[in-house]
């Protein structure tokens, strides 16, 4: 029976360990799977007798470099490029300097060494004619055609014997000399160094088309975009396409955008038009807010503007009251964002601290004679006459700690917008909503103005109906998607701190066709 070799220490941990032992003490390591020891045979002495010495080796022929002339100059130097050579074809190599056609190089009794070749010794010529050897694999060499290799052995062969001999002034073997050879003289001629890729130039480049199902990078403008959004080309991070939306419809226009602070867009907006019963239009705008602290606050904004849009669009056409219809619309918006709860990708992004898919919502019906809005939570719809010497008007009361301390008459309206807790909201669309309690109110503007709904990433920039009223365009009725535009850059340029989302309706509504194109 073989026997376990007997260590002093385990080969796993070190523990020390006794005669007899199969496991290591300390860390449980099984010693019988230790190999043992190899029996090999010594290298060095060790009872005092050398072993034979192996058998000598062929000599090698070194060269012996001549004595040194009379003058008392050195021998010339060998250098490791002097050494014949062949490439992967098999063909001879030419020393570098080597003049093709036998032009020699005249020796002056010094050392000195021109193109690699010393001086007294002269390069073998090619066959007049013959197709200089290739150096090595050249990518980015030119082709060359039989016309100009024909020419290039015409010059080599009419060359005389006898070329003029190489000084040790030539400028040719200088550091500093910057005129790149000829090509009837050089044997490197048309032969270029190996550059490094250089970053695709987008107003040079050719950008073809990319092919379908892929994006082209918006910062090079040549790389295509993987499935994780970033470029393959230069590694940008692809803009989402929630990131900035804008949208114009007839009379009505909407932008959001994602802000300077959040990592992405959780707002949404839904805008469209339609007719009533007696064909006189009807313009409709929703606005929602996603709440960061639940889970797939993007999502629920998302499917709560669908939702309240699609039962606006359904409910108007069949004469449904505007304020009737609106408040159908949050309870079907508050059914599509409850359903976001029971869906699998819910339970998998669900974190202990956070709350079941929410959101906000503020909408508007615009109509030739009625202003109706609708809201749950703090985004809010204000009124600007196109008149600016009428008062503007906010038109929502926020679900929001801050309006419940108003209203309560524990707080001003500054003291409780100052607080931390101003923008805790106490109502919302969700699973977990305490009660939905949608708000409608019904207004009849005796002269022409604009309604502007938006979310908390606004009106933190121009939270006064007045301070709103500065921000709006006096044009603003007519050119709707550019006061829209004009609010978002207000808040952009206030720091835009979380996303902004607004969306203007003149009023009253334009007959269907009118509008801004």
């Amino acid at each position: 029976m073989s026997q376990m070799p007997q260590l002093a220490a385990c080969p796993s941990c070190e523990w020390p360990l006794e005669s007899g032992d199969r496991f290591c003490g300390a860390c449980g390591y099984d010693l019988s799977v230790v190999p043992p020891p190899p029996t090999d045979t010594p290298t060095i002495t060790m009872n005092g007798t050398a072993p034979p010495p192996p058998d000598e080796a062929a000599p090698v022929s070194w060269p012996v470099a001549p004595e040194a002339g009379a003058s008392d100059a050195p021998a010339p130097v060998h250098l490791p490029g002097d050494l014949r050579g062949t490439d992967s074809g098999g063909s001879e190599l030419h020393a570098e300097g080597a003049q093709p056609g036998g032009a020699e190089l005249s020796a002056q009794g010094t050392s000195q060494v021109s193109g690699g070749v010393p001086q007294g010794e002269a390069p073998s010529p090619s066959p007049s004619g013959a197709e200089r050897p290739a150096r090595g694999v050249r990518f980015d060499r030119p082709a060359e055609s039989p016309s100009s290799d024909a020419s290039a052995a015409s010059d080599a062969s009419a060359s005389s014997p006898s070329a003029p001999s190489v000084s040790s002034s030539a400028s040719s073997s200088s550091p500093s000399s910057s005129s790149p050879p000829s090509s009837s003289s050089s044997p490197d001629a048309g032969d270029y160094h190996l550059a490094a890729p250089r970053p695709v130039d987008p107003r040079t480049a050719d950008l073809s088309t990319p092919p379908a199902g892929t994006k082209t990078c918006v910062a090079c403008r040549a790389g295509q975009v993987d499935r994780d959004g970033y470029c393959e080309n230069c590694g940008h991070a692809q803009p989402r396409e929630r990131d900035h939306m804008e949208q114009e419809l007839g009379a009505v226009a909407a932008v959001s955008d994602r802000g300077l602070r959040h990592h992405r867009n959780e707002d949404a907006f839904t805008v469209s038009s339609t007719a009533l019963p007696d064909g006189s239009p009807a313009v409709v705008a929703i606005v929602c807010d996603g709440v960061s602290s639940a889970t797939r606050p993007d999502d629920a904004s998302l499917a709560a503007s669908r939702a309240a849009g699609e039962a606006l669009l359904e409910t108007l056409p069949r004469g449904t009251h505007p304020q009737q219809a609106m408040h159908d619309a949050i309870v079907a918006a508050s059914n599509a964002v409850n359903s976001l709860a029971e869906e699998p990708r819910t339970a998998q992004e669900h974190a202990p601290h956070q709350n079941a898919p929410a959101c906000t919502l503020v909408g508007a019906v615009v109509t030739s004679t009625l202003l109706i809005v609708g809201w749950v939570g703090d985004s809010r719809a204000y009124w600007v006459p196109t008149d600016r010497s009428s008062p503007p008007a906010r038109l929502t009361e926020d679900d929001s700690w801050a309006a419940q301390m108003v209203a309560a008459g524990l707080m001003s309206e500054a003291e409780a917008y100052a607080d931390h807790r101003a923008h805790a909201i106490t109502g919302w669309l969700g699973a977990d909503a305490y009660e939905l309690e949608p708000h409608t109110a019904s207004f009849k503007p005796d002269r022409p103005g604009v309604v502007v709904v938006c979310t908390d990433g606004l009106w933190n920039y121009a939270e006064a109906a007045e301070e709103m009223a500065e921000v709006v365009p006096l044009d603003a009725a007519q050119r709707p998607l550019h006061a829209a535009q004009v609010l978002v850059g207000h808040a952009l340029d206030g720091g835009g701190h979380d996303n902004v989302t607004v969306a203007v309706l003149p009023f009253p509504a334009p007959p269907q066709g009118a509008g801004s194109a």
